[in-house]
């Protein structure tokens, strides 16, 4: 998996202070989108160990107070991204408590495969659906067009 952007300090990607990943690839490519840089699955960087480790080091410093981690992108539901993501939200799961997972995506939760469910069994809240143009809204919270659904899910 590829990503664009790592913030280790966001407060634009969901409630409190986070850490933000965008990962790259997205299938869906809505008319409107504001990040279409990340739609190739092959554009940005690789996804390492390193990164991954820096996430997690990010949410455990108590320097910082932060609420959880946030998964934009492209989208981190995409087929190539799946086992990267899973190992991702399993570990913050686990050397994390009390942090809590927001996850972007295009597709929508009652027609997500098995995989992909696999890692919304991980996540808190997921904001689903494509961006529409001629539903965009500025003024709404956490997502981009009307048609977007938050499922607080835990």
């Amino acid at each position: 998996m590829n990503y664009h952007q790592y913030y280790s300090i966001d407060v634009v990607n969901g409630p409190g202070t986070r850490c933000t990943l965008f990962v790259a690839g997205c299938e869906h490519q809505c008319h409107g989108c504001y990040n279409k840089s990340t739609w190739r699955i092959n554009s940005g960087q690789p996804f390492t160990q390193e990164i991954e480790d820096q996430i997690i080091a990010d949410l455990q410093d108590n320097r910082i107070k932060r609420q959880g981690l946030s998964l934009s992108g492209g989208d981190p539901l995409h087929p190539h991204s799946i086992p990267v993501i899973l190992k991702l939200v399993r570990r913050v799961k686990t050397e994390c408590p009390g942090k809590d997972i927001w996850l972007w995506t295009g597709y929508l939760l009652d027609s997500l495969n098995e995989a992909q469910q696999e890692i919304v069994s991980y996540i808190n809240v997921l904001v689903d659906g494509k961006f529409v143009q001629t539903l965009y809204d500025p003024g709404l919270l956490w997502r981009g067009s009307h048609n977007q659904i938050i499922h607080k899910l835990r």
